[in-house]
C-alpha cells in the first residue's frame, strides 16, 4: 500500500507525532518509504529557482492601461500598482488602483508557481466584473517574457470561456509591460488590452 498525500499532510499537522505507514504487509521497508516519500513531499512543496522569478514583480509601480480595437489604442488610463508576498517567496499578491474608461477601479491579483504543475499560475479579479480568472503557464526559454493561457466568458456577446493569453514582457527591472490577446480574433491584431508598469522610485 502506498502512502499518499494525505498521510503527508497528516505528518506535517501531526508536529511531531511518529507515523508508521503499513507497507510491511507487502515486505517492503516502512523507514525506506517513509523516506521515499517525504523526500517528494520536499521536491513538491518547498520554494525553487521558479518562485525566485516571481521577486520581478515585488514593487509599487506606476501604470498606463490601454484598449486595442482593430489595432487601434485608446488613450492610457492610469494607475498604481503594488506587488508584495502574501507568503515570503511562494505567492505574490498584487493590488491595482487607478481608473477604466474613466471610471474608478480596483483589481487583485493572486500569483505562484505550482510544482506539481510545473506552471506559474495566476488568479484575478476586479471591481469591474464579477467573474474570477484564472492562468496558467511558463516562461519563455530565454527568460524575457511569461506566456500565461486562461478563459473568460464574454458577456457582451454570450461567448464561455474564450481563450486568452497573457503576456508579460520584461523589458527591464523596471519596466513590465502585460498584453491581453483574444485568441478566438484569429492570427493577427489578437492584442485587446495593454497595461505598462514602471517602478516607483
Amino acid at each position: 500500500m502506498k502512502p499518499t498525500l494525505l498521510a503527508c499532510s497528516l505528518l506535517v499537522l501531526a508536529a511531531g507525532t511518529r507515523v508508521v505507514p503499513t507497507a510491511q504487509q507487502d515486505g517492503q521497508d516502512p523507514q525506506g518509504q517513509m523516506a521515499e516519500m517525504m523526500a517528494k513531499v520536499a521536491k513538491l512543496t518547498r520554494p525553487g529557482k521558479h518562485h525566485e522569478e516571481l521577486r520581478r514583480f515585488l514593487g509599487t509601480w506606476d501604470t498606463e492601461m490601454r484598449m486595442f480595437m482593430g489595432g487601434q489604442a485608446t488613450p492610457p488610463d492610469k494607475g498604481t500598482w503594488e506587488c508584495k508576498w502574501l507568503m515570503d517567496g511562494r505567492w505574490l499578491e498584487a493590488r491595482g488602483k487607478g481608473t477604466m474608461m474613466g471610471q474608478p477601479s480596483q483589481s487583485f491579483m493572486l500569483m505562484g508557481y505550482d510544482n506539481f504543475k510545473q506552471s506559474f499560475v495566476s488568479t484575478y479579479v476586479s471591481s469591474f466584473d464579477t467573474a474570477m480568472l484564472e492562468a496558467e503557464g511558463d516562461m519563455t526559454p530565454d527568460g524575457k517574457s511569461l506566456i500565461t493561457y486562461g478563459t473568460l466568458d464574454e458577456y457582451l456577446t454570450g461567448e464561455h470561456d474564450k481563450m486568452v493569453k497573457y503576456a508579460w514582457r520584461f523589458l527591464s527591472e523596471d519596466e513590465i509591460v502585460l498584453e491581453v490577446h483574444d485568441l478566438p480574433i484569429g492570427e493577427t491584431n489578437t492584442k485587446v488590452v495593454e497595461v505598462r508598469y514602471k517602478r516607483r522610485k
